[in-house]
């Protein structure tokens, strides 16, 4: 039994049940034994990759995004470049290599990376140790330096817990974690005694009983923390995640061990949790918030309008034998029955900006 699961009985023996957010939250980010400050999980010899990892080409094409937007925001002199998530730096690395094609740009960058992981902080500062421009740790968005901003996050929005609900007899009743009764050592899914009269469910309305649905309590605060930056400063954030342009119903909570689908309740502080993002709730916060919200759209149109392609091509112009590879690297980033379509991008900016790179295909949708 994993420390963490130990003390999460024990938490559950004093307290009672606790939700799904409540066990999300300790598994990943418990200072002692969560899985992200304790650990660097991510490339080949960790629990999983991401699109930075596969290839140099994801994060160069998110630099020339970077590039054109500050352009698009009026050059200012000092721009905030803050990356939710950053993983082991490698995509900020990427982006500021292809930021060289303007200068200007990169005398302007002030870079703040956002971190929970003292871990992966550590191997960030390595890897961007001969970074061209400032480079600093917060431990939040609300904590990096204010002013006209770019805001980026890979597969960072799909870490925030969710709660998850069971429609039954026509109520919503909260799943719940509890020990299982029928081994004192094992961990199990619940429903709450009472139906949820708090929580707004209007985005079900279609829901059937036995139908299971996900709300993540963080997204609301995300959109509250980027409209109080952007207030009073031009600014964009670009978000790239797995999960469906419309709500759906579904459980989507799975975890990651060595790149190996585990149980979600079997190694708490041992394995990654995430859960899908709902584009559709996250695009009508963005609007309450008064910003201007750009897609959702697939990864595979957003980084091909960016140039992906004539990037590939251009490097397996230049590198012959790196060719296969980097086709393989491309389809990986783009098929439909890869990372293509069911990744999306989504920009979320403070109002008055042109369309965003990468979405002028894509309506407003303010």
């Amino acid at each position: 039994m994993s420390p963490l699961k130990a003390r999460l009985i024990a938490r559950i023996i004093a307290e009672g049940p606790m939700n799904v957010a409540a066990f999300m939250g300790a598994a990943l980010f418990d200072p002692v034994d969560g899985f992200y400050p304790t650990r660097d999980p991510l490339g080949a010899d960790g629990d999983f990759i991401t699109a930075p990892e596969i290839s140099q080409m994801f994060g160069e094409m998110i630099g020339l995004w970077c590039v054109q937007s500050w352009r698009d925001m009026g050059r200012p002199a000092r721009i905030q470049l803050i990356e939710l998530g950053p993983g082991r730096g490698i995509m900020m690395s990427d982006i500021l290599r292809a930021a060289k094609v303007d200068r200007a740009f990169r005398a302007a960058v002030n870079v703040t990376l956002v971190e929970a992981s003292p871990a992966l902080e550590a191997v960030q500062g390595r890897t961007l140790s001969d970074a061209p421009c400032p480079v600093s740790w917060a431990g939040s968005l609300s904590d990096a330096p204010a002013g006209p901003s770019l805001v980026i996050g890979n597969e960072f929005l799909d870490c925030l817990p969710i709660r998850q609900f069971v429609k039954k007899d026509g109520e919503f009743y909260e799943r719940v974690v509890a020990i299982d009764p029928d081994n004192k050592d094992a961990l199990m899914f619940a429903l709450s005694p009472a139906p949820d009269t708090l929580e707004d469910f209007s985005s079900f309305d279609a829901a059937v009983d036995g139908d299971l649905i996900e709300i993540c309590p963080g997204v609301p605060q995300f959109i509250d923390d980027l409209t109080e930056r952007f207030t009073g400063y031009a600014g964009r954030a670009l978000m790239i995640d797995y999960g469906p342009a419309q709500s759906e119903v579904g459980d989507s909570l799975q975890a990651l061990k060595a790149h190996t689908k585990v149980g979600v309740l079997d190694e708490p502080g041992e394995a990654d949790l995430t859960a899908r993002l709902d584009f559709e709730v996250l695009s009508r916060e963005g609007r309450y918030g008064g910003l201007a919200v750009y897609g959702p759209a697939a990864q595979s149109a957003f980084l091909k309008a960016l140039g992906l392609e004539a990037r590939a091509a251009l490097l397996g112009k230049s590198a012959p034998d790196q060719a296969e590879i980097l086709s393989r690297q491309l389809a990986r980033l783009t098929d439909t029955d890869q990372m293509g379509d069911l990744f999306k991008a989504i920009c979320l900016q403070s109002p008055g900006l042109p369309a965003p790179a990468g979405f002028e295909s894509v309506d407003e949708s303010v």
